[in-house]
């Protein structure tokens, strides 16, 4: 470890503060550009030993959880929380800017959508029986290290309330080491234990059971995708359709991020008369989409097509809804298959829409709405899309993972 004083340029990819020397670039953790740090520095990494000059965009993070000075332990569920909010909002547009360069892109990139604390109704923590006790937290960045936590400013007022119960629940298993996702729902929170080795044995079914008949507030709990007691189903909003979110589903982050992606799309598509759906998940977008255009939605996990094609059947007001389950990393919709589609919305996993990428750009369809988590696929699949007919439009990054350097993104295409 040697000790040294850098002056930092830029923030990575990570969030990270980024200083240039001799020997190639230096990580900095909670520093800021333009900002001049001692650090203790081991091979390519710095830990920030003092500040000798700020920078004016710093600010007092809200967490005490935060920052290598956080008296609860350096939590590894936010990076950048001492960045104020100008100068942070205009790094998450940057991230999706230079994305779309990469590929040759240019398209016009609006402001970012802002995501404020108190909004995340799905946090992912970790658990471990120690021998000083059980603790449930985040994992301290780049280590092994669960810090338990007290607080979460970005969490959802009903979510974080209910720390102790989620606690009271984990804590009825015998296991050592999992993980527990956590959705706050319209009926209660539904609590998913994952990597359960073994799953729960009889003692601990019971003993999860009692505890959740005792607590309130608790939708379901379910262990390794296993519904072990289930109150009340666990349902979500989209646009008016009530979806049970399968044990361990997918939902977007936000509920104003999602009702804002939502919004983008039926604006961009206008009054196409039938629209695809591609990856469409439990129905996030086909669900809303159908109150305007007949859908039909594709995806390849069998719980969630179920999902969607329940909530489809059992909503007034609605275009008709068709659900097809189909892995479309494998076999993609052919351009054949869109003759009809007045538009066409995907929202794929971080991997992008590649292949299928390929197929819809020899279409005729008119519409499409890129929506994408990783600004690096999205422009890759932009590309393919491009070359094939389409303009871009327009594209919006979406922020719903707060003081994180994630974001999203929604594009809009048009082909003539």
């Amino acid at each position: 470890m040697s000790a040294e004083t850098v002056t930092i340029s830029s923030l990575g990819a990570k969030g990270d503060g980024v200083a240039h020397g001799a020997d190639g670039p230096v990580f900095v953790p909670f520093s800021l550009p333009g900002e001049t740090v001692s650090i203790a520095r081991v091979k390519s990494e710095g830990t920030i030993m003092s500040i000798a000059s700020p920078s004016p965009d710093r600010v007092e993070p809200p967490c005490r959880h935060f920052g290598p000075d956080g008296k609860g332990g350096v939590c590894g569920g936010c990076s950048l929380q001492h960045m104020a909010k100008p100068a942070y909002n205009g790094f998450k547009r940057q991230i999706v800017i230079d994305a779309l360069k990469s590929k040759g892109i240019e398209a016009p990139v609006g402001d970012v959508f802002e995501a404020h604390p108190h909004q995340r109704r799905r946090l992912v923590f970790t658990a471990r029986r120690r021998e000083s006790g059980f603790v449930i937290g985040f994992m301290q960045a780049e280590t092994h290290h669960v810090v338990p936590v007290e607080e979460c400013p970005i969490a959802s007022d009903g979510l974080i309330s209910r720390l102790d119960a989620i606690k009271i629940i984990a804590k009825a298993t015998n296991a050592e080491h999992f993980r527990i996702t956590v959705t706050e729902t319209t009926t209660g929170l539904d609590i998913s234990l994952d990597g359960l080795r073994g799953g729960l044995g009889d003692r601990e079914r019971r003993a999860v059971s009692d505890a959740v008949i005792k607590l309130r507030g608790i939708a379901r709990v379910s262990a390794n995708g296993e519904i072990v007691i289930e109150p009340h189903k666990p349902l979500l909003d989209f646009g008016g359709a009530c979806v049970v979110l399968p044990p361990g589903g997918f939902t977007q982050a936000t509920h104003e991020a999602e009702e804002h992606m939502a919004a983008l799309a039926i604006e961009h598509i206008g009054k196409a008369k039938k629209v695809a759906d591609l990856f469409a998940g439990v129905g996030t977008f086909a669900l809303r989409l159908a109150r305007k255009a007949s859908v039909h939605a594709v995806e390849s996990d069998e719980k969630a097509v179920k999902a969607l094609d329940f909530a489809a059947r059992n909503t007034q007001g609605l275009k008709p809804v068709s659900a097809e389950r189909r892995d479309l990393f494998r076999r993609p919709l052919m351009t054949s298959e869109f003759k009809g589609f007045d538009a066409v919305v995907f929202d794929p996993p971080r991997a992008g829409a590649e292949a299928q990428c390929a197929e819809l750009a020899r279409s005729q369809v008119k519409k499409v709405v890129a929506i994408s988590c990783n600004p690096l696929t999205l422009a890759r699949d932009l590309s393919i899309l491009i070359t094939g007919g389409y303009r871009v439009d327009q594209v919006t990054p979406i922020d719903q993972f707060l003081w994180s350097p994630h974001v999203e993104a929604v594009a809009t295409l048009t082909k003539g």
